[in-house]
């Protein structure tokens, strides 16, 4: 039987207030008082800083209007934007596993699944993180998680349609020096917006974790933000 979750659409949100959001549902998830819960968004301009980020992994040029935040996911650095769908689980994995690898690897399979209604076929690539797309290796999709009494946050970044230099010319995205990135509209060779990307994204993820969706209406949604913000 279909677990229920809570899905939620929250259209392009600040990076610090979606992970105010974050914090606040895994909070409410660990504690029961809400259902497992995802976030499907936009970041605007924004490089994140993982535990693992090196010195010498950032290189902005003067000028660049992008948002810096160190993060409290696993990885190293990466890039958000607009045209990028950003989804954030926030999942009790004493319901999903209870076991990381797993956990990652069935984002994996949700993001591959995604690309596969597009005709695109996502791989992993053995000692790399995130999902690829060969031959040559182009980075696609970031993943980068955070978990606590087993209630995960961050999640997956998917590249639908977005310029992929920041990724190589602001930072050395992942850590991976000398690799490719690309975005699926790249890819098929036209546009692509995330809106026809995010319900397909939101069905693999039902599929792979076993959930059935209730998604918040927009009004609940704005009450959510607005709720954030004042808290803050």
């Amino acid at each position: 039987m279909a677990l229920e979750a809570q899905l939620i659409n929250l259209g392009t949100v600040d990076y610090r207030e979606a992970l105010d959001l974050q914090r606040s549902l895994a909070a409410a998830v660990a504690e029961g008082s809400k259902p497992d819960t995802v976030l499907l968004l936009e970041h605007p301009p924004t490089i994140t800083l993982g535990r693992r980020t090196e010195e010498g992994e950032v290189h902005v040029p003067d000028g660049a209007e992008v948002d810096v935040v160190e993060v409290d996911r696993g990885g190293k650095s990466t890039y958000h934007a607009p045209g990028q769908l950003v989804c954030y689980p926030i999942l009790d994995l004493t319901r999903h596993g209870q076991d990381v690898k797993k956990y990652c690897r069935d984002l994996e399979e949700a993001l591959a699944q995604t690309l596969g209604a597009f005709g695109l076929v996502g791989a992993r690539i053995e000692g790399l993180t995130g999902v690829w797309l060969e031959s040559p290796p182009r980075k696609i999709a970031s993943i980068g998680i955070h978990l606590s009494k087993w209630v995960s946050t961050h999640g997956y970044a998917l590249n639908v349609d977005l310029d992929p230099a920041p990724f190589t010319d602001w930072i050395t995205a992942c850590g991976l020096d000398g690799y490719a990135f690309t975005s699926m509209a790249r890819e098929l060779g036209r546009a692509l917006p995330v809106d026809e990307v995010r319900p397909v994204a939101a069905q693999a993820l039902a599929d792979v974790f076993g959930i059935t969706f209730e998604e918040l209406p927009s009004d609940t949604v704005a009450q959510i933000r607005v709720a954030q913000i004042r808290a803050a």
